[in-house]
Order: C-alpha cells, then sequence, then structure tokens
C-alpha cells in the first residue's frame, strides 16, 4: 500500500507532466503551419515531374487554395512525401520562384507570395488562348465556318 507521501508525489508528476504536454502542445500552436500540398504525380504522363509539381502549385495559388505567406513544406520533406529527387523538387520550387508565385526566405523556408493579379490575367489569358486553338482546330477539321464558331460562342455567352 501506498503511504500518503508517495500518493501526492506521484500526484505532483502527473500534474507536471501534464502541465509540460500542454506548454509544449500551446508553443507548438504559436509556430505557422506548413500546409500539406495536394500533388499527384504521373509517371506515365509526358510531362516533366518538376513541371507537374510547378504546375500543381501554381495552379492551386492561383485558385486561392493556397493563400499568401503560407508556407510550403521544405524542398526535402516534398520530395520525401512524393518519394522523388530533391533536385527535381528544388527545380520547381526555384522556377516557383522565378515566376513570382513563392519566395523564398533562408533558413525559414518557401512562402506564398503575394498574389499578382496581372500575372495572374495572363496566365488566365494563355489558358484562353490555348483553349481557342484547341477549339480552332477541331473546327477546321469538322469544316465548321468562323461565323458558326462566333454563333455557337454567343449561344453560350447568353446561356440560351
Amino acid at each position: 500500500m501506498l503511504s500518503p507521501k508517495s500518493t501526492v508525489i506521484s500526484f505532483l508528476k502527473f500534474i507536471l507532466t501534464l502541465l509540460l504536454l500542454l506548454y509544449i502542445l500551446y508553443i507548438n500552436s504559436n509556430k505557422k503551419e506548413v500546409i500539406l500540398l495536394d500533388i499527384i504525380i504521373r509517371n506515365s504522363s509526358n510531362q516533366p515531374i518538376y513541371n507537374q509539381i510547378y504546375t500543381q502549385i501554381k495552379n492551386q495559388i492561383i485558385s486561392g487554395k493556397l493563400k499568401e505567406g503560407e508556407a510550403l513544406p521544405s524542398i526535402r520533406n516534398l520530395a520525401k512525401d512524393l518519394r522523388i529527387s530533391v533536385i527535381t523538387t528544388k527545380r520547381a520550387y526555384d522556377e516557383l520562384e522565378r515566376d513570382g508565385f513563392i519566395y523564398t526566405v533562408p533558413a525559414k523556408g518557401c512562402f506564398v507570395a503575394e498574389k499578382n493579379f496581372e500575372l495572374i490575367r495572363e496566365e488566365n489569358l494563355k489558358k484562353i488562348e490555348d483553349y481557342m486553338q484547341k477549339i480552332s482546330e477541331l473546327a477546321a477539321l469538322c469544316n465548321i465556318s468562323n461565323e458558326e464558331l462566333m454563333e455557337m460562342f454567343e449561344i453560350i455567352i447568353k446561356g440560351e
């Protein structure tokens, strides 16, 4: 049977351990969270892996899924999670930084840059041009005139 003194000591040890755990949780809750990226690498794609990473992160930034100032996973951690080379991940991050989507703080990591609405507009214009090119090619294959294309587009815009 335990003496009252040993019971009190055991209780105090329990309380101190609990307080220490709460303190650790408190400290960690004040740190800026590192987000987990939803990236899918397709080995069957003819697109290089670094480009797949670049495109998916860029799209998440443009769509607003990744917010300004959010920390990205470290190059090493992302490479480990995706089971790819650190060099590949570094190249994707370097391209994102070069194009103004992220910035690096030495010894702190990579963060989502402030949205440049002109850059986003340019990205969207490029997408529209790509779609228009595909539409033009498909229309030529189907022998559809420019007038018919414009009529189809007007119907779509009006929502008829």
